[in-house]
């Protein structure tokens, strides 16, 4: 009997999977929604009385996405109040739903990637995850790798998709 070869492990494939640099915290959500008057408009005297009244602990190093859910025309100057109330006591806030906060937390973890590490290398960008990993991670850490890697793959080393591969 011949020995079982695993060709994957010794192909020199390295796999990167956007889960290991998952930025971990509390994601909370600030809706506007909420303090529209009849559903339509923001009243600043009466939106200025509740964010100076409002328990801001609750946010304590959370990562929050502050948006509306609501149809509405929301002055810019809303979004600055609430972004000033969490200065200092959430980790981050960013104004868009929470989608676009995890896109712009894996955007800052992979760009702290030392791209180094990939170069001229095969990589295999992981593609089955645990925890959801926004479709613009993908793109930014092809972005990030490319420069450098040899060739970038989508997928299972066993199964992949060419994104990239160096001329």
């Amino acid at each position: 009997m011949s020995e079982i070869i695993n060709k994957v492990a010794n192909s020199g494939i390295l796999t990167f999977d956007l889960e290991s640099i998952f930025p971990e915290g509390k994601r909370m959500r600030f809706d506007i929604k909420d303090h529209l008057w009849q559903g339509l408009a923001l009243k600043e005297k009466d939106f200025r009385e509740f964010l100076k009244n409002n328990d801001w602990e609750q946010y304590r190093d959370s990562y929050v996405a502050v948006f509306c859910s609501a149809d509405a025309i929301i002055p810019h100057w809303a979004y600055m109040l609430v972004a000033s109330k969490l200065a200092g006591v959430s980790k981050k806030t960013v104004v868009g739903n929470p989608i676009e906060l995890e896109s712009v937390l894996f955007k800052e973890a992979i760009e702290k990637i030392d791209s180094s590490e990939f170069a001229e290398k095969r990589i295999v960008i992981k593609g089955c995850s645990n925890k959801e990993v926004p479709q613009s991670a993908y793109a930014d850490l092809v972005s990030k790798l490319q420069p450098v890697a040899k060739s970038i793959m989508f997928g299972e080393p066993c199964s992949t998709v060419p994104v990239y591969k160096k001329p």
